[in-house]
């Protein structure tokens, strides 16, 4: 059991540190999502109204669609350049579109996924759909729309965590960059042995 608590504590405490900060990022992401969210709601035409009818099923494309691909955008834009700076600190190591399409990437991934839990959360007819008599819009809190959001993200970033430490920020370095495991070790080295006047 020390074994295993030390493995998984003491071996990658370099990978829960990254997980903090990545979740630190991800919370104020979660912010500018939902603030995104409440200012389109709030400016365009009402959430739930038909966009694009799509023929031969009892789908459509709504408003809300439309209004949580652009606070993805936003969010995702600004999740990447906390990640990039403060999470990951790979912007010595990389250029910045060079992370940031596979950051994209690994984002719409997750948004698609999001989209369809979105859309079973909002649709009336769905065995997943938010309750209309708790959720009846009558207040900021009972918005469907937004706890509807709040679940998407929850669900979402667990896995973009996974593939971005694994591909954006890690796999897309060129040249002999080192890993994260090795900025660590040189991070606490630093701490214990730092560097001296230079002569």
């Amino acid at each position: 059991m020390r074994r295993l608590s030390n493995y998984i504590f003491v071996r990658h405490r370099h990978n829960w540190s990254l997980l903090f900060r990545f979740g630190l990022v991800g919370g104020s992401g979660v912010l500018v999502n939902l603030l995104v969210t409440i200012l389109l709601k709030r400016g365009g035409p009402h959430f739930e109204d038909v966009m694009v009818d799509l023929p031969l099923t009892d789908f459509n494309v709504r408003w809300y669609h439309l209004y949580s691909m652009v606070a993805f955008f936003v969010a995702n834009l600004w999740n990447f350049q906390l990640n990039r700076k403060y999470t990951f600190r790979s912007a010595q190591h990389s250029g910045w579109f060079r992370e940031y399409w596979p950051f994209l990437a690994v984002g719409l991934a997750a948004q698609v996924v999001g989209l369809g839990i979105l859309t079973m959360l909002m649709h009336p007819g769905s065995v997943l759909a938010l309750p209309s008599s708790i959720f009846d819009n009558s207040t900021g809190l009972r918005t469907k729309l937004y706890w509807a959001q709040l679940i998407v993200i929850a669900v979402t970033v667990p896995v973009s965590f996974v593939l971005n430490k694994l591909w954006t920020f890690s796999s897309v370095r060129g040249g002999p960059h080192p890993t994260l495991e090795e900025e660590a070790i040189a991070e606490e080295e630093e701490a214990v042995y730092p560097p001296g006047p230079v002569a």
